[in-house]
């Protein structure tokens, strides 16, 4: 392999600044460098790849085709390296950490105890968790951005590990003023009839509710609003004009303490598998081992 004109770290560092914040002068100001530094370290990439890299149009300055990709790589590399740089400073202190993502839904409402619990039994690793989609949580999977992931979708990447960890269901839910609480077995057919504030659409609980009234032939609801918080949605069926479909977990006790009604639909249910997953290259990780087994002995994994 050759290694010969790799391009230096500060000039990707000086391309990704200049895109995020919108000019040469900005970029300065955030490399703590003068403009002109900032101009020569592009003008290298620029020789280095063969090709501008960036380009003036109408005052402004923006990323060519060329620019585009390697401004996505800069990117990648860049986060890598803090990545790495971080995970030596934790074994320098003698430390042991793990990346941890999980969806919205997830870390809502099973992610705090899960830590609590990890805490108490593993004081001395730690953890950084995050949320996110599950599509972008994939990709940092992919591309070892992230150790570990709680996801409501199993990924389809060949160095991607998947284990199921505990089953689900989305309920169809609705508010104790609602007209419909206390029905016992609502028609399938009222489904369309029905007001509904929904999760956002790129959200895991929306595609599955999507794909599951497809498959019945339901195409489209009657969408009043779309939030991205199932806390606020939870809020706006207390007013008892709209229904939801929510996850299990997220408003079992509700319904338990009579803030929430589950409404059961004659012959329709969608059922679904929370998974853990992790790429291949996190197989040894003693800190991702101790969280899955903490997932498997858990109440939430059991």
């Amino acid at each position: 392999m050759e290694y010969k004109n790799l391009p230096d770290l500060s000039c990707w560092a000086a391309l990704r600044a200049v895109v995020e914040k919108g000019g040469v002068t900005e970029a300065a100001k955030k490399l703590n460098i003068g403009q002109p530094a900032v101009t020569k370290r592009l003008r290298t990439l620029d020789n280095l790849y063969g090709m501008p890299l960036t380009e003036r149009v109408a005052g402004r300055l923006r990323l060519t085709k060329a620019g585009e990709k390697v401004y996505l790589l800069a990117v990648q590399t860049l986060d890598r390296h803090l990545i790495l740089h971080e995970e030596l400073l934790q074994l320098s202190h003698g430390h042991s950490g793990m990346r941890l993502e999980v969806t919205f839904s997830i870390g809502e409402y099973l992610l705090p105890e899960l830590l609590l619990q990890f805490n108490e039994k593993f004081p001395k690793y730690k953890v950084e968790s995050r949320m996110g989609y599950s599509r972008n949580i994939q990709t940092h999977l992919a591309t070892q951005m992230t150790d570990l992931a709680l996801l409501e979708f199993a990924p389809d990447h060949p160095d991607i590990l998947v284990q199921k960890w505990q089953e689900d269901e989305l309920w169809l839910v609705c508010g104790s003023k609602h007209q419909l609480a206390g029905t016992e077995l609502l028609p399938v057919e009222e489904l369309v009839s029905l007001s509904y504030v929904l999760r956002e659409t790129q959200s895991s609980v929306h595609i599955t509710m999507s794909e599951a009234l497809k498959r019945i032939g339901i195409d489209k609801l009657n969408t009043a609003i779309e939030v991205g918080s199932t806390d606020t949605i939870v809020e706006i069926l207390s007013r008892g004009l709209h229904v939801s479909f929510l996850p299990r977990f997220a408003v079992e006790d509700r319904v338990t303490r009579g803030a929430l009604y589950h409404l059961k639909v004659k012959g329709f249910r969608i059922m679904r598998t929370l998974w853990i997953a992790r790429h291949r290259g996190s197989l040894d990780h003693p800190v991702v081992e101790a969280f899955i087994s903490l997932l498997r002995s858990s109440r939430n994994g059991g």
